[in-house]
């Protein structure tokens, strides 16, 4: 999923004819390598980068690894200084349309979304032991997760940075959270009350689902692209939960998806929930 470090690079040939469509390519490669956190680690992408370029084994020994990584991390740095003024040329989303997360923009009025992919209906219950539908966030932008209430790996993390995006928008109705529990079976109703008041997440603002277990995997897999969004293919005995947050605009569509371990992207999903409400006024 993750946009690797030499396609960034290759991109720089291209730039000095750089049309509008290209100026918002570039925001979003750009962007979306920030937002999935690629660049934490330079010296995998260093080895695959080497290997892509077909070079010797000295570019990819331990040794001399640093030289070779100095060299990328200054060109790296140097194509930022000129792509990051082109990339605020555009603020427009894109838009998503299957598990492949290939950005394709789109007027919001325009004819083609009428059979663009959106999020189908559901029907699930929350912390509050109502019922939760399509239509509780019907015109509404909400950000998408998956979790359970007993993990002790990523899901404390992925909450404490939902919890930046509860603080931004606690005062606006029109922005929601929703993250559906992998484990129903235990996370009952009473269990999602008792784990929502101990991470002080607000009920009328953040979603806490449970239900059933198969519609929560089809809803995954089928509607987020949750086995597909980081490469992880999986099938419903090895469902494991990601830390992909996706931000689904007041349309049901997908319009970005995030490293929910990651500060800087979720500063960047916060950035957007900005841009699609601005995109509606």
């Amino acid at each position: 999923m993750a946009t690797s470090l030499n396609s960034l690079i290759s991109l720089m040939g291209s730039l000095v004819v750089c049309k509008k469509r290209g100026v918002k390519m570039v925001n979003y490669l750009v962007t979306l390598n920030i937002k999935m956190g690629v660049f934490m680690d330079l010296g995998k992408q260093t080895i695959a980068l080497a290997w892509r370029m077909k070079l010797s084994p000295w570019a990819t020994t331990k040794n001399n690894q640093k030289i070779y990584r100095s060299i990328l991390i200054r060109l790296v740095t140097a194509s930022l200084f000129l792509l990051v003024p082109l990339a605020s040329a555009s603020n427009d989303l894109p838009y998503y349309n299957d598990e492949a997360f290939s950005p394709i923009w789109l007027a919001p009025n325009s004819p083609e979304l009428s059979n663009f992919h959106r999020i189908p209906e559901f029907s699930f219950t929350d912390q509050n032991g109502d019922t939760v539908t399509q239509e509780t966030f019907e015109g509404k932008i909400y950000v998408a997760g998956f979790f359970f209430s007993t993990c002790p790996g990523i899901c404390p993390s992925v909450r404490s940075k939902l919890k930046k995006v509860q603080a931004a928008f606690i005062d606006d109705p029109n922005v929601k959270i929703v993250q559906h529990s992998i484990r129903p079976t235990t996370d009952t109703i009473e269990v999602l009350q008792t784990y929502a008041k101990q991470n002080e997440i607000d009920g009328d603002k953040w979603y806490l689902l449970t239900g059933d277990k198969k519609k929560i995997y089809d809803l995954a897999k089928s509607a987020y692209f949750a086995s597909e969004d980081l490469g992880n293919i999986q099938n419903t005995n090895d469902f494991l939960h990601t830390e992909s947050l996706l931000l689904i605009d007041q349309n049901r569509h997908i319009r970005g998806i995030y490293n929910g371990l990651n500060s800087a992207s979720v500063d960047y999903l916060i950035a957007d929930i900005k841009a699609l409400n601005s995109e509606n006024m």
